[in-house]
Formats: structure tokens, C-alpha cells, sequence
């Protein structure tokens, strides 16, 4: 196949979700901007993902990094097919296509690849301007049901006695799934109290806006939601709108300090904050999901724990040129080996970006996150 050949040009500017509709995947169920359900190779129930903005998909578990890609991948792996006939499946066999007929192909999919870009631009506009109307109406979470969430989490007043200004409180958030069989509409299943995190960019601005609905008669305080679409299962509590890539929870970031800790989740960043042994001497972030730490990694054969970084994603999110140290915290309720090797992605890209950067996982132990640690009155001290 020659390098050149237009059908690639041509696959990569069809819309995704004509693709899917192509590969007959219908037991998707479409949440924010993306088509999320069980991975066609591996299975599970949420783990595999089409994002129908960015026109790529990635199966979250085991199928590991290198399942995840564009039209093509999406089709190799769905079909079990080699590059070359993924190709033909999608656009037809090369031969047998005059030189006008190429030329046009091509300029309707440069023309297709336009209007693709266009409409994600439009879409990532208003999912980011819906999550700033959120924040900025949202109050501060002091004397709410915040606090008694996080009290109830192992993090009290006693060891963390001021809430930091990127959490406030919604009392009537409103949790949101489409519309099947709808583009573009909503309907509200539940509207109730939530605790709202601000998800800032590196020019700080509120780009998104992490919300986890509030239950406090539950032992962990999160609502539990039956999902209205399939029988005997339940929603997240939490959900993120907005545009979180590259950005971050910024909960504490102290005058003149060179170290960082970020972990994935909320309550665990918290729990890593309020056991420092010095403290006010780290910077915690939260880096909402483990995906958004990492960026995208290296694909190919035998790369699946390799841990190595897709230098070519530049929204990939990055330390600050201040931060030297920066230690990633592991939870251990997911798959081990391939946790860390994404852990291991977003420090060497990190490592690379930073010239001098030292980076560094540290680990809560097999099947537990640092908060289940903290519950149990066990502190962490977070060392290399």
C-alpha cells in the first residue's frame, strides 16, 4: 500500500458515528460526548469509549493502550482486521479509481474534515460554557452538606479545617443522561445537592467542573442512582462537563514549594493533602481521572506496559516549570501493571517536557485508594 494512498485521508475524515453505525454497535449508550459500553474484544460494561468530538475510541482495561485510535483502528479493532483491510472495508479497494475521482474524494474529505472540526469546536465551546455557568452559580461549600460529605469521608475540620476555594457546593445539581435515538438532547433523572470542583487550565481557567452527587444516609456518602436504561445498574456519582484535558483540581499549591502530588480522584488527592508530613510543603492536585494524567501513550506490538509517551499529544496535561518533584499517587482498586505503566506515560512526558524534573509513584496498596487508608486511621506519608 502506498504511502500516499488517498483512502487514508479519506477514512480519517468520516464522521465516527457513521462508523459505528457501519460496525452495527448497538449496545452503546451515548453519555456527554461520547458512546461508552462494553469493548467488542473484551467485554465489561463501561469500559470502551468513542469520543464523537475527537473522533477516537479507547478501551479503558484490558485491551490496554494500544486499543485506541481513529476510524481505521476503531475498525481493526471491532473486525479483527490488519491496517490494509480496515482501509477497504471503509473506502473500497485502491485500484480501479481515476485521478478526477481521487481528486474528489479527496476534496470532499478535506471539506468533511472541516466541518468535523468545526462542529467538535462548537461542541467543546458549549460544554466548557456550561460548566462555567455551573461553578460561578454554585456557593461556597463551607457550613453545607460538603463538609459533612468530606467529614464523612476522613477528612473533618480538625485536619482540614479551611475548604479551599475550588470547592463549592450546588444545592439542586441536576444529573443529566441524552436521549436515545436524539442528538443533542438531555433529560434530568435526578436533581439534588452536589459537591462541585473547579477543573482549571494552565492559564487558569475554568475549563470544566467535577460534580459528585451528594447522599449523606450512604456509607460513603455518594448517591446511588439506578440507571433508567438498564435494569439493576447504577449511574456514577460523579460526572465531569467541560473540557478537562490539560487541566487540573488545584486544591493547594503553597508559596515557593517545588513538589507536587497529584492523584486521580478527589477525596484521595485530599487524604495525600491532609497526611503530609510537612505540611504546606507539596503542592496536591487532583488530575480527575487517570487518562488525563497520562495523555496519550506509544502504540505497537509488546507496548502495552511499556509506559511510553505519545510525545505527539500536545493537550496532554503538564506540571508547571516550577514543580521538580512530582509524585504521582497509584490507587490499587484497578489493574495494577497497566495503572502504573500509565502513571509511568504522564512522568516521563512530564520528565521530557521538564528538563530536571524528578518523578516518582507511590503506591496505596493492592485493592484500596488512599482514602479507604484514611477511613481506617491509617495515615500516608508520601515518600518515593
Amino acid at each position: 500500500m502506498k504511502p500516499d494512498d488517498h483512502r487514508i485521508e479519506e477514512a480519517k475524515a468520516m464522521p465516527i458515528a457513521d462508523v459505528v453505525a457501519r460496525l452495527e454497535l448497538s449496545n452503546l449508550v451515548r453519555t456527554g460526548g461520547e458512546l461508552v459500553g462494553p469493548c467488542p474484544q473484551c467485554g465489561g460494561r463501561d469500559r470502551f469509549g468513542i469520543n464523537l468530538q475527537s473522533g477516537m475510541f479507547q478501551c479503558r482495561k484490558e485491551c490496554g493502550p494500544q486499543a485506541k485510535g481513529d476510524q481505521i483502528a476503531l475498525v481493526q479493532h471491532v473486525m479483527g482486521m490488519d491496517f490494509r483491510a480496515a482501509l477497504e472495508w471503509l473506502c473500497g479497494p485502491a485500484q480501479g479509481i481515476s485521478d478526477a475521482e481521487r481528486q474528489e474524494r479527496r476534496r470532499k474529505a478535506e471539506e468533511n474534515r472541516r466541518r468535523q472540526d468545526a462542529k467538535a469546536q462548537k461542541m467543546r465551546e458549549s460544554s466548557i460554557s456550561g460548566a462555567r455557568d455551573i461553578w460561578f452559580k454554585a456557593q461556597p461549600a463551607e457550613g453545607t452538606p460538603v463538609r459533612d460529605y468530606l467529614t464523612l469521608r476522613g477528612i473533618d475540620p480538625m485536619l482540614y479545617p479551611t475548604l479551599p476555594q475550588v470547592i463549592r457546593f450546588d444545592p439542586q445539581a441536576r444529573y443529566t443522561i441524552p436521549v436515545e435515538g436524539e442528538a443533542g438532547k438531555w433529560r434530568t433523572i435526578h436533581t439534588g445537592p452536589a459537591m462541585v470542583c473547579a477543573v482549571v487550565d494552565a492559564a487558569y481557567r475554568v475549563t470544566a467542573v467535577h460534580r459528585t452527587w451528594l447522599d449523606l444516609s450512604q456509607p460513603k456518602g455518594k448517591l446511588i442512582l439506578p440507571d433508567p436504561r438498564r435494569e439493576g445498574e447504577t449511574l456514577p456519582a460523579k460526572k465531569v462537563l467541560g473540557s478537562k484535558k490539560g487541566g487540573a483540581i488545584r486544591f493547594a499549591t503553597p508559596k515557593d514549594c517545588d513538589t507536587m502530588i497529584m492523584a486521580e480522584g478527589v477525596e484521595t488527592t485530599l487524604s495525600a493533602l491532609i497526611a503530609e508530613t510537612v505540611p504546606g510543603a507539596s503542592a496536591h492536585w487532583c488530575g480527575v481521572d487517570l487518562g488525563n494524567m497520562a495523555g496519550r501513550a506509544q502504540r505497537g506490538p509488546g507496548l502495552k506496559y511499556a509506559g511510553l509517551p505519545d510525545m505527539d499529544d500536545s493537550e496532554a496535561w503538564l506540571p508547571p516549570p516550577w514543580v521538580r518533584r512530582l509524585i504521582f499517587v497509584q490507587d490499587g482498586d484497578s489493574d495494577p501493571k497497566l495503572t502504573r505503566a500509565r502513571l509511568e506515560t504522564g512522568l516521563r512526558r512530564a520528565m521530557l517536557k521538564r528538563p530536571g524534573l524528578r518523578g516518582s509513584i507511590v503506591h496505596a496498596g493492592e485493592g484500596r485508594d488512599l482514602n479507604d487508608i484514611l477511613m481506617g486511621k491509617t495515615y500516608f506519608d508520601a515518600q518515593p
